[in-house]
């Protein structure tokens, strides 16, 4: 069976981007995936220093990711980006964790798109040789978006289901062979 965790970017106790998250998964089980969300608030994650002796929870959560076979990141937009809770926790992780795994982007934003956030976690996800999936789901006015903890809007619901539905489709994608540049993403 399919493997899905979401990595909710949001630590707020009424998080819309974990509401979302949460429907994606609902997708990804319809889909005959097992989908988990990995809430952010349940984990230690210290702030990242490789030096220090106690990484808190880092090693279990590392190994929550590394053992899924698709990944969704899901962040609020801060400050025109993604969260530094969910940079903190893709910190904790690496290639062992992301390398040619599916990833699935979504945003929510209180304003307008959050399309430089999902370009961003974008971006990490491609250093990390994941796969990223061409669909995304953005959510901009997110307060208007949702009532009573559901979708208000269907067109916004419909594209998170389809997030949700295409990681688990694409999940086992074979990856591209290597290229001379492969090598030289190593990491710090």
């Amino acid at each position: 069976m399919t493997v899905v965790v979401a990595i909710s970017g949001s630590l707020r106790e009424r998080s819309y981007t974990r509401l979302a998250l949460r429907r994606a998964l609902d997708a990804a089980e319809t889909a005959g995936a097992d989908a988990e969300l990995l809430d952010l608030r349940a984990f230690d994650l210290p702030p990242l220093d490789p030096d220090a002796d106690d990484q808190g929870d880092s090693a279990a959560f590392a190994r929550h990711v590394r053992e899924a076979d698709a990944v969704l990141l899901g962040t609020p937009v801060y400050h025109g980006s993604y969260s530094g809770v969910l940079k903190n926790a893709l910190d904790h992780c690496g290639f062992d964790e992301f390398e040619g795994k599916t990833v699935g982007l979504l945003g929510v934003a209180g304003g307008a798109f959050p399309i430089t956030a999902l370009e961003h976690l974008r971006s990490v996800c491609r250093a990390l040789d994941a796969w990223v999936l061409p669909h995304q789901a953005a959510i901009p006015r997110a307060s208007a978006a949702f009532a009573d903890g559901t979708f208000a809007d269907e067109r916004l619901e419909a594209r998170v289901v389809t997030l949700g539905r295409r990681v688990v489709e694409y999940a086992n994608i074979e990856p591209d062979p290597g290229t001379f540049e492969s090598d030289q993403n190593v990491g710090g």
